[in-house]
């Protein structure tokens, strides 16, 4: 069977994707440092364990499995902390993508499939956000990813190395057999908070700013069903193996959700009420980013049929309310 490296295997995303890649016939082999990971999240492949960031043990994973390609979701993620240590996310993100393309070539392997974000646009307001849109990053987090887009930019032109890039912003939901799920310690995404507070897991949800220009003053997303996500860069895999040329696509539905809005659905699906406290602004939050997805749609042949609200939150709620990783 054909080998996948997928990195960050162990996290919330990419375990739903090993999952779709075992379905497909191909054999996930994650690579995860286990930071913000979970082993037990590693159901579907061969694990192993190591940073991006040591070299040597990237070289050794590529040497002892040979993969096909890669799958690139490792990452340090969270706009707030990426205004705070800017440092760690340049050495952390871009650092470790370097290494990671630099031990693909080395290896032969010239097939990359790269997770990055929607915050590379950084605040366009009153837009969807589509791949001709312009890239300026607010933050460190977006503008790693942005870098990281040039790297592989780089090493097309002098390696070969084909790649596709996927740009979204928020993901929610999970397996329909709830045999991984959204896990983060801390956690700091939205629709886990609101079911945290509303199972009692944390006294209350706090909305950081109320004051923004939009309908009911706060912050407006695009949401992603994980799965639709996954299936997507399965779809990227199979682009390149067809030999067809490198690609970017940005994932989204095209309409976004307030965090009010995404309160009000879930106090709907739970049939119990978000306690919540207003806050002020985070640094680097933008007010509006919603990102259509035509190309995708268009030339993978990708459908974001889960991707509604109700059934997000019903599939996160289903996993919230399991045993989960233990914790």
């Amino acid at each position: 069977m054909t080998k996948i490296l997928v990195t960050g295997g162990a996290g919330y995303i990419g375990a739903h994707a090993c999952k779709v890649l075992a379905r497909e016939g191909y054999t996930p082999v994650t690579f995860d440092n286990l930071s913000t990971g979970w082993e037990q999240a590693v159901k579907f492949g061969p694990f192993e364990k190591g940073d991006l960031l040591d070299r040597a043990r990237v070289d050794e994973v590529f040497a002892k499995h040979k993969p096909e390609a890669v799958m690139h979701f490792a990452a340090l993620s969270q706009v707030g902390e990426s205004m705070q240590v800017p440092g760690w996310y340049w050495r952390s993100n871009v650092g470790g993508a370097a290494n990671l393309c630099e031990a693909a070539v080395e290896a032969g392997c010239g097939k990359f499939i790269f997770s990055s974000t929607c915050a590379t646009y950084g605040d366009q307001d009153g837009v969807v956000l589509d791949e001709h849109s312009k890239q300026m990053p607010i933050n460190a987090y977006g503008a790693s990813k942005r870098a990281i887009e040039d790297i592989l930019e780089n090493f097309e032109a002098a390696c070969g190395l084909k790649h596709v890039i996927f740009r979204y912003f928020n993901v929610a939901g999970g397996d329909e057999e709830a045999e991984v799920g959204e896990c983060h310690r801390p956690e700091t995404h939205l629709i886990p908070l609101v079911l945290d507070a509303i199972d009692g897991r944390r006294p209350k949800l706090t909305i950081f700013g109320t004051d923004y220009d939009t309908p009911d003053g706060t912050c407006i997303r695009d949401y992603v069903h994980v799965m639709d996500l996954v299936e997507a860069h399965v779809l990227g895999l199979k682009w390149l193996e067809s030999g067809k040329d490198s690609r970017d696509f940005n994932l989204g539905t095209g309409s976004g959700f307030s965090v009010r809005e995404v309160m009000d659905a879930a106090g709907v699906v739970t049939n119990r009420t978000v306690p919540y406290e207003e806050g002020p602004r985070r640094a680097g939050d933008a007010t509006r980013l919603v990102s259509g997805s035509s190309r995708a749609m268009d030339e993978l042949g990708w459908k974001p049929h889960r991707s509604n609200m109700p059934q997000m939150i019903e599939d996160a709620w289903r996993w919230h309310q399991s045993e989960g990783y233990g914790v």
